[in-house]
């Protein structure tokens, strides 16, 4: 597959000198993010104008076709970063365009990932239990993209790029500080399932140890043969926040949905803390990860 492809960019958008694509499409039902982008693209479109530049004319300053810059500046297509402040640069804005690019960074994210990274920059302590794959914030770049190519129906290049980048910034709450405690307690097949193929699935077990190093992370297995736990309905995972409230999903409970009140919150933390109590310790689960790595 061409690099055109997987950024899901074509030669009407594109110049023929162009070092790369210039952003996403706006997501169908994103009204939020549309209106960034669309104030993004008017503000681009006023220094354009100003400059008595046309369309096509800064395209090719820019090194892209005439059409993806009309889509920017009608806010149909999310410009990336460093679009900005070439545009900047080759508007001599005196950086209004640049400054943009914080009100552009979150809604190149899909909008439910971007809910969900606002809830986990809130929380103070994290409670995860994964029964299929690997949980988001422990995956590698490489095994985040190997798992969102098996979903059906198939995302288009365009999207894979969008949610494998969405996933990637949302492990940097890991590194945040102060750091949250995080909890993850992952069942055995998750760690046997070569999404990718095994060089893919060697660096994913290579980067779990690495981030059962951190002291506020702890990585436990939850080995095949322990069935006694009621982890059978699927995920569990729990947000607490500063304030002593919290929120909570289950697979098998609650339609899926998110909950925040406290009966609910309360039997997700029971199943918790038993799934917790019931698995391999954290100093037990890097012994029999790094068992699996032996073999890999």
């Amino acid at each position: 597959m061409s690099v055109d492809a997987v950024n899901g960019t074509n030669e009407t958008d594109r110049g023929t000198n162009a070092a790369g694509d210039a952003g996403w499409e706006v997501e169908p039902g994103d009204e939020s993010g549309a209106a960034v982008v669309a104030a993004v693209g008017r503000q681009i479109r006023f220094w354009r104008e100003k400059r008595n530049m046309r369309a096509a004319d800064l395209g090719a300053r820019l090194g892209y076709g005439e059409d993806l810059i009309r889509k920017i500046e009608r806010g149909v297509r999310i410009p990336r970063p460093e679009f900005l402040d070439n545009v900047d640069r080759v508007l001599d804005a005196d950086g209004n365009i640049s400054v943009m690019k914080k009100d552009i960074e979150e809604v190149r994210y899909p909008k439910k990932v971007r809910n969900l990274k606002k809830l986990e920059a809130r929380a103070v302590e994290f409670c995860m239990y994964s029964n299929f794959t690997i949980h988001g914030l422990l995956q590698t770049e490489e095994s985040s993209r190997a798992l969102l190519q098996t979903y059906r129906p198939t995302y288009t290049p365009e999207e894979l790029e969008r949610f494998v980048r969405a996933r990637v910034a949302r492990r940097a709450v890991l590194e945040a500080s102060p750091a949250p405690e995080f909890s993850f307690v992952q069942e055995e097949v998750t760690l046997r399932r070569p999404f990718g193929g095994k060089l893919v699935m060697r660096r994913q077990l290579e980067h779990l140890l690495e981030v059962s190093e951190l002291p506020h992370v702890d990585i436990q297995v939850m080995p095949t043969a322990y069935v006694d736990h009621p982890g059978a309905i699927g995920r569990i995972e729990l947000l607490k926040f500063g304030d002593g409230t919290a929120a909570g999903r289950s697979d098998g409970d609650f339609s899926g949905q998110p909950v925040s009140d406290l009966k609910r919150l309360r039997i997700l933390e029971l199943r918790y803390g038993i799934i917790r109590s019931t698995a391999l310790t954290p100093a037990e689960s890097r012994h029999y990860i790094e068992q699996l790595l032996g073999e890999t």
